[in-house]
């Protein structure tokens, strides 16, 4: 009896042994496999005034304060690559472990970012690609956002009139590339009666914005629609609108913060607009870099990383390089604006 007891306290003990050895190898699996913390990420916004941009880093100080990780908010005032360089290389030579940014120009900063990338710095793009990066985070398939602008645009003008289109920088990446695919469904046949008069550029900022719209209803004395795929640019030209006689007989649809345009969808300015939540954007575009900066992936197309709240993404081709596809575009009106907060 002694003898099998004995036996049997051995055998437990070899099994206790086996199983906390192989606790041991999961857990240093598991963080081996994990995203690391203690990491400085860099996001370099097109500029830090804009309300929108302002709410897409915030989204990234989420995501990384959930993983662990230090967001570190630079750039400049104004929509160019030129305001922005200092930031790159603040980043490069602080030692970030990535860095996230909003193009203003898709190749004016492309060398410093090839020195982060050689010096084992992650980058990421979003909201506006560069072309040089890992990974674009991209906020919506860019040519259903163009196409659906111009389907929009349409609708409410009866498809017949002339039309302005209100952008921002123009160089601005994810501008030009919506943009395009609008011109692109303009001539099909049934745009056939509208006609676009010109390509403004109001750069992100306000006042530019509002000279603008009023260059483009001075010029064109019988304009009657405006896209703004820029949030700018929509509440800036609905701001002109909803103080002049065109309020209401112009319309304006673009892309734009329910905070900013729910009140010139109550008086009447504007009837639909469109966007996405750019805090989910500032979100993804985190957690993408976190995984690259720890290893877990390269940003080759077909690799999955998990986002957190959002869950499972995974890394697609398209024609700029791999990129990840934050969802649809919501669509705004009196129906639903005042439920959105952002």
């Amino acid at each position: 009896m002694r003898s099998t007891s004995l036996r049997s306290r051995r055998i437990m003990l070899v099994g206790l042994v086996v199983l906390v050895a192989t606790a041991v190898v999961v857990v240093a699996a598991s963080a081996a496999g994990g995203l690391k913390k203690g990491q400085t990420v860099y996001f370099i916004p097109k500029d830090t005034l804009n309300p929108y941009e302002v709410i897409a880093d915030n989204g990234g100080k989420i995501g990384l304060t959930e993983i662990g990780n230090k967001q570190v908010v630079s750039s400049g005032t104004a929509d160019t690559a030129a305001a922005q360089l200092p930031s790159v290389q603040t980043a490069i030579q602080s030692g970030a472990n990535a860095i996230v940014i909003a193009g203003n120009d898709p190749q004016a900063l492309c060398p410093q970012l090839k020195q982060a990338m050689a010096k084992g710095i992650a980058v990421v793009s979003f909201d506006s690609d560069v072309n040089c990066r890992q990974l674009f985070i991209n906020q919506a398939n860019t040519e259903t956002i163009g196409r659906s602008q111009m389907a929009l645009m349409a609708k409410e003008m009866g498809y017949k009139g002339e039309y302005a289109i209100l952008s921002a920088a123009s160089t601005a990446t994810n501008q030009n590339a919506w943009i395009r695919y609008m011109q692109l469904e303009a001539k099909l046949p049934r745009y056939k009666n509208m006609k676009l008069v010109k390509i403004y550029y109001g750069n992100d900022n306000p006042a530019q914005s509002l000279q603008a719209t009023e260059s483009m209803i001075q010029a064109y004395p019988n304009l009657t629609g405006i896209i703004s795929p820029t949030t700018v640019g929509i509440s800036s030209a609905a701001q002109y609108l909803s103080r002049s006689k065109y309020k209401g007989k112009i319309h304006l649809i673009g892309l734009g913060l329910p905070s900013q345009m729910k009140k010139y969808v109550f008086d009447g300015t504007v009837k639909e607009f469109a966007l996405w939540n750019p805090e989910d954007l500032g979100y993804l575009a985190a957690y993408a870099a976190s995984s690259i900066s720890s290893g877990l992936i390269t940003g080759k197309v077909g690799e999955t990383f998990m986002a957190g709240k959002l869950g499972k993404y995974t890394i697609i081709k398209a024609a700029g390089g791999p990129q990840v596809i934050l969802g649809p575009p919501y669509v705004f009106n009196k129906s639903n604006v005042a439920k959105f907060k952002f």
